[in-house]
């Protein structure tokens, strides 16, 4: 099994190693104010595209490879690269959406929309001042922490270029993270190192009627604060597009639409070739769902005696279809933490009878194991129920998104508004401070 951040599916290509190592230097020069906001994109865009380390060289020249503030900000570099480290930040360490917005407070905003029910603030940032509304939602399943660095990346990315906010007439805003109180309890593996054993024996998902996502008694029958405060937001926006940002555990990305947008497979192929991230093509998310071209899927209406029924009512009972009655189309982008590059092969099996004999031993295999470790674990459970990591991936979700927008943009068939009060100039209270 290879880390999607090593990917070696295509050939002779910069590390992920090198290319981190590079950009956290130009961070410490952005945040030493040895470099300029435009000038840090700019050369953060070609690290991310450069294909040979002498790529990197005149990137980095004019600055010191090693700062205190680096450490202080990013912690050391762990395992096969220092992302994980930024992650946990993304998610936990609000100075960083709070220094963006100190920043740029005449284009960045921050706002509360809601509490956790750990009484943790939900925060809202909003970049431009389009009248045309995009909102992307991090953190919706506590174990899935890549969405909370994307965010971050796609705010950096609506400042630096005019096309994606004045130019598109539109407003980026980005829920930082959906499940702050689920994510919180995954530290056990967030701060590396990076493996699939640690992250398996560490990683925390709540019960399904406790991720904050999904409707199973409609949008009237919403009891998580954190589903509420989402509906809220997107009820108040009315955005041509919501993206949700998805981790796979293992295997590929892929993307499921609940309207179809010509075009978006090939970008996604484009993106997934360049960054070496392993395509799923057939996840099992999305199973019997209409294919819109490699590893993207679109979510159907569900029908009763529909062989993949339950799937399809869990995605449409949700928050990806709650704003369709405004125009919305939801982009359900799903990235690899570990890739494994068999899910890109489409082929059928050479013996497809010998290959189901096999998945099927080895599925009762581990079903013994799991009967065991239940005997085992159960009575020290009381009342307890069912019911109750790279900058490529990074940069792979960001893309993903990017294509979904510029695609999204030109067919919204409805102008989106905010229902912010007001966008003064002033710096917002940070919100580590509040």
């Amino acid at each position: 099994m290879t880390s999607s951040f090593e990917f070696h599916t295509y050939p002779a290509r910069l590390s992920d190693a090198e290319r981190d190592k590079a950009l956290k230097v130009l961070h410490d020069g952005v945040a030493m104010g040895r470099l300029s906001h435009d000038t840090f994109i700019r050369r953060m865009e070609l690290a991310l595209a450069a294909r040979r380390s002498e790529e990197l060289v005149p990137l980095t020249a004019d600055l010191p490879t090693e700062s205190r503030l680096s450490r202080v900000l990013f912690g050391t570099v762990e395992a096969v690269s220092g992302f994980t480290v930024r992650l946990r930040r993304a998610w936990q360490a609000e100075r960083l959406p709070a220094a963006l917005v100190a920043r740029r407070p005449q284009d960045a905003r921050l706002r509360r929309v809601g509490t956790s029910r750990a009484g943790t603030p939900l925060w809202l940032l909003s970049v431009g001042h389009g009248s045309r509304q995009v909102l992307v939602v991090a953190g919706p399943h506590a174990n899935e922490p890549v969405g909370g660095a994307t965010v971050l990346r796609l705010a950096e990315r609506a400042l630096a270029d005019p096309r994606l906010s004045e130019d598109a007439d539109a407003t980026w805003n980005l829920l930082l993270c959906l499940d702050p109180d689920g994510s919180r309890r995954n530290e056990g593996w967030l701060p590396g190192p990076y493996s699939l054993g640690r992250y398996f024996r560490n990683f925390f998902r709540p019960g399904f009627l406790e991720q904050p996502e999904w409707l199973p008694h409609g949008a009237a029958g919403a009891r998580l604060p954190e589903t509420r405060a989402l509906l809220e937001v997107q009820d108040e926006l009315r955005p041509f597009l919501q993206c949700s940002l998805h981790g796979v555990d293992v295997g590929g990305g892929f993307v499921e639409l609940t309207r179809d947008l010509p075009g978006l497979a090939r970008r996604v192929a484009h993106t997934a070739t360049r960054l070496g991230i392993p395509r799923e093509l057939g996840p099992y998310d999305t199973l019997y769902w209409p294919n819109l071209g490699p590893a993207v899927y679109r979510i159907p209406p569900p029908r009763p005696g529909d062989l993949a029924a339950a799937i399809t009512e869990a995605a449409v009972e949700s928050t990806w279809y709650h704003p369709h009655r405004h125009g919305t189309v939801t982009a359900v982008v799903e990235a690899p933490m570990w890739g494994v590059a068999g899910v890109e092969n489409g082929q059928p099996p050479t013996d497809a009878d010998a290959f189901l004999r096999t998945v099927s031993h080895t599925l009762r295999h581990d079903s013994r194991v799991l009967e065991q470790l239940l005997a085992r674990i159960r009575p020290f459970v009381q009342g307890g129920t069912e019911a109750g990591t790279g900058l490529g991936l990074i940069e792979y979700q960001s893309r993903v998104v990017l294509s979904a927008f510029e695609l999204a943009r030109r067919h919204a068939p409805v102008r989106s508004r905010s229902g912010e009060p007001g966008w003064g100039t002033e710096t917002v209270v940070p919100m580590h401070r509040e």
